[in-house]
């Protein structure tokens, strides 16, 4: 090698990414990109645990709802929100880093050609929010395309066992190909973004409780999202932060085999379990204040871990309520409330008391409904849980109904990191190690509405660079 090729080489500077996910390709290209910016020779590995096809992570499979305004700023009380959320849990420094540098990371992605639309929540008035115009999906392939102009390489079918460290810092990751073969990738820098551990039945069962063991997942790319990176990171002294015991789920039909598919109209009727009877205030909330408590107590209350709503023909009349439905199967329908128990093997005369005295608690009056709000329209059914709103009599033919059961999205439990990405051990942060998205620990007891994307992205690109200036700093003393 010529001297100049040798100089050249020894001032090469090597990242790997773990996970392909909205986290792992932002931290990609924004590390490239600061790197060209500020002379940093840098080369990009990108290595994810999915065979290209399922690559992505939940990213590819979800609609990607990110809590922003259409002008890219965080609504007034985002922080104070979240922390009261999680009963002042919540690192209160993260997510103020998160809504200071949300309007630029938004801007950042129009800049890569991702279009933002302002869609309806749902039926419901939710937080503001911005979806980028095709899901997941867009997000997905915008950054991918950037990516490959910069000449991130991508390797795929890489299994993550073990973080190589040498004097306290992190220098290269080793995991397995697809035919079990050991592979080695050294790095000056590592930044882990391969999701929770909800793909994880041990995990789920030792932290969420032995229920989660076969917890349904959101969709065919959540398997991938194993713990490997959690795993491999407190292995060689990272903290753990988060709430463990839980994560955010949704209820879907299981009959569907589509990715998320959620049926969020069970405000506007009653949910039965097995036995024919109602078991929680469906309208205790908006759609996004209860679906993750709903979708946790058909998992982890009902033996049967499935639940049933019902609806009549006022459901149609709702305007957009198909917008609340992403099962591609349709609703069980039937004449009859009596021909509707045998056609969802529910036992009649359990489901006709439960309908009778709900009914019978009803308001006779409901000009009041409102489904994009909580409208007041409350009954309290002898021997039921009461239904704080939206409360109105099914008696209206043809009866409607979709069997229910609770989805995994991701888990809470992961790693601690500071404002800057970087992954916290004992003594303050592991020495090139970062980590973004689902991986860390930042949720307690609930998730915030919409947070989940948009932390992924922000801390994504803020863990691209903080890194190369890590990688500047050490290259000058």
């Amino acid at each position: 090698m010529n001297p100049l090729g040798a100089q050249k080489a020894k001032n090469l500077r090597r990242l790997i990414v773990v996970g392909q996910g909205a986290a792992g390709l932002c931290a990609a290209v924004s590390a490239m990109t600061s790197a060209l910016a500020s002379g940093v020779d840098l080369s990009v590995t990108l290595l994810d645990a999915a065979p290209l096809a399922d690559s992505g992570g939940n990213t590819r499979w979800s609609p990607s709802n990110i809590r922003l305004q259409a002008d890219h700023h965080v609504a007034p009380g985002f922080v104070e929100a979240i922390v009261a959320e999680s009963s002042g849990l919540a690192d209160r420094d993260y997510f103020q880093e998160l809504a200071d540098q949300a309007p630029a990371m938004a801007d950042w992605l129009v800049s890569l050609g991702v279009v933002f639309q302002s869609p309806p929540y749902y039926l419901a008035k939710g937080p503001a929010r911005i979806q980028p115009v095709g899901g997941g999906v867009a997000l997905i392939n915008a950054l991918l395309a950037r990516a490959r102009e910069l000449g991130i390489e991508f390797v795929y079918e890489f299994s993550l066992t073990q973080l190589l460290t040498d004097a306290g810092s992190v220098v290269g990751v080793l995991g397995t190909d697809a035919h079990g073969r050991i592979q080695t990738h050294h790095a000056d820098a590592v930044v882990l973004a391969c999701g929770g551990f909800e793909g994880n039945s041990g995990m789920r069962k030792a932290h969420l409780g032995a229920a989660a063991e076969n917890y349904r997942l959101i969709s065919h790319g959540t398997k991938y999202n194993d713990g490997a990176g959690i795993r491999a990171a407190l292995d060689i002294g990272a903290q753990a932060a988060g709430d463990w015991r839980t994560g955010h789920a949704e209820p879907v039909d299981p009959r569907s085999q589509h990715p998320a598919p959620v049926v969020l109209v069970y405000p506007y009727g009653v949910v039965v379990n097995a036995q024919g009877e109602r078991f929680f205030d469906e309208g205790a909330g908006l759609m996004h204040e209860t679906w993750e408590r709903f979708a946790h107590q058909m998992q982890f209350e009902l033996p049967s871990q499935q639940a049933y709503v019902i609806l009549d023909a006022k459901l149609l009349n709702i305007a957009d309520y198909a917008r609340a439905i992403r099962s591609d199967v349709p609703p069980i329908s039937a004449p009859t409330l009596e021909a509707l128990a045998p056609a969802l093997g529910l036992p009649l005369a359990s489901l006709s008391h439960t309908m009778s005295a709900f009914n019978a608690a009803c308001p006779v009056d409901h000009q009041g409904f409102d489904a994009t709000v909580k409208d007041g329209l409350a009954c309290a059914p002898v021997g039921q849980p009461p239904k704080s709103n939206w409360a109105r009599a099914l008696d209206q033919a043809p009866f409607l109904a979709w069997p229910l059961v609770g989805a995994l999205v991701y888990t809470f439990g992961g790693l601690k990191t500071n404002p800057n990405a970087q992954v916290l051990g004992d003594n303050g942060p592991i020495s090139g190690l970062y980590a973004a998205g689902e991986i860390t620990g930042h949720f307690y007891q609930i998730a915030p509405n919409s947070v989940a994307m948009l932390r992924a992205l922000v801390f994504g690109k803020i863990a691209g660079e903080q890194l190369v200036r890590d990688l500047r700093h050490s290259a000058a003393m």
